[in-house]
């Protein structure tokens, strides 16, 4: 009798915590299940995009030397948010200086803009030598869309003119604002023999090896183009010449006689390689993010335009009716390279506005050159 007591009364105590037990195992299940949802795998920008030509508005952030990489990338992005007039955001193309890891631009992107249930953009991410402002990581161009159309004729993307001189090893400063006034000059005679003049360009892009006068450098170029948005990086910390690129985007004032038609205005050195101009009436164009190449054989090289040829025809855009492309390789060796193949798939009778000259790196270690595009869908 007193074992049966016993064995009631431990189980009487059993069933008495069961309610207890279960309700902790439910809490412990629930925390768990808490810790797991925060982690959760943000999706990666698209490889490219399809937008409207006549919609395309070009900004750029403002320098900032507030925290680190990842702090300045955020502030640079709301900023460009806070932009007026700005639009759905379809590019950001980012100069990173430093060595912060460059992959954090994507990331933060991706987390950004899913934070605020907007679409994500295409990201290309390059690192350069130097921006103007000591402490600043980051500098963004932001490529959106307008509500209502702003660029009713459409674009023209405007080739990199380069200029370059020998460096001058006696001197302990590399001024390049003679360098710059020429590939301004050769810019406008371009916008010339288009019928534009400087105040049609919306976004000018200059590449420089020296930032050493970059307030004189700014100065002009804010003076040659009073209208536009414009960027200014040193694209390596030690380049082997002095060089400035500029390259451009205007808006059309007329359409051209067809949706894509290559220019190069007489007057200006021009190559079978390249258009000066690409004048663009197409209803649509494809803008891509960065795809990178990893090593530099030949088969590596046909390897990122092959990703880039897949990642186009996802959106109904063939990799030959390229208009504008950005190549951005480490070293001249590996820039000749690039241009022994690339119209291996670019179209040899109608070539693209281009810009080509060495970075001084990539968001991977292994990374030899990254290339993106302007391409008119079929």
């Amino acid at each position: 009798m007193k074992f049966f007591c016993a064995r009631a009364l431990s189980c009487l105590v059993v069933l008495s915590l069961l309610p207890v037990l279960t309700w902790a195992a439910k809490k412990k299940k629930k925390e768990k299940e808490e810790i797991t949802q925060t982690l959760e795998v943000l999706p990666d920008p698209p490889a490219a995009i399809k937008a409207d030509t006549a919609r395309l508005a070009f900004y750029v952030s403002p320098l900032t030397t507030k925290g680190l990489l990842s702090q300045q990338v955020r502030d640079s992005i709301k900023a460009l948010w806070r932009a007026p007039n700005i639009g759905q955001i379809v590019k950001l193309r980012a100069f990173v200086a430093g060595t912060g890891d460059m992959r954090r631009v994507q990331a933060i992107t991706a987390e950004m803009f899913s934070e605020k249930r907007q679409p994500l953009p295409v990201v290309s991410t390059i690192q350069v030598g130097g921006l103007p402002l000591e402490g600043a990581q980051v500098i963004i161009e932001a490529t959106s869309l307008t509500r209502k159309p702003v660029n009713p004729h459409g674009l023209a993307f405007l080739s990199g003119r380069d200029v370059t001189a020998p460096l001058d090893a006696s001197q302990s400063s590399m001024p390049v604002a003679p360098l710059t006034a020429k590939s301004l000059a050769q810019l406008r005679q371009v916008l010339e023999g288009i019928q534009l003049t400087p105040r049609d360009v919306l976004r000018v892009t200059c590449y420089t090896s020296s930032l050493d006068d970059y307030a004189q450098v700014r100065t002009m170029v804010a003076a040659e183009y009073p209208t536009a948005a414009h960027t200014i990086v040193q694209a390596q910390r030690a380049p082997g010449t002095a060089i400035v690129e500029c390259e451009a985007v205007a808006r059309l004032k007329a359409p051209p006689p067809a949706p894509v038609q290559l220019v190069n205005p007489p007057g200006l050195p021009s190559s079978p390689n390249y258009a000066l101009a690409m004048l663009v009436n197409a209803p649509q164009v494809t803008l891509s993010g960065t795809q990178l190449a990893f090593r530099a054989q030949d088969a590596d090289i046909r390897l990122a335009f092959e990703r880039l040829k897949q990642s186009l025809a996802q959106t109904g855009t063939p990799i030959e009716n390229t208009v504008m492309s950005s190549i951005y390789p480490l070293s001249n060796n590996i820039a000749n390279r690039v241009r022994a193949l690339r119209f291996e798939f670019y179209d040899k009778s109608r070539p693209p506005a281009s810009t080509m000259l060495p970075f001084e790196g990539l968001p991977s270690l292994d990374a030899s050159f990254a290339i993106d595009v302007v391409a008119v869908p079929k």
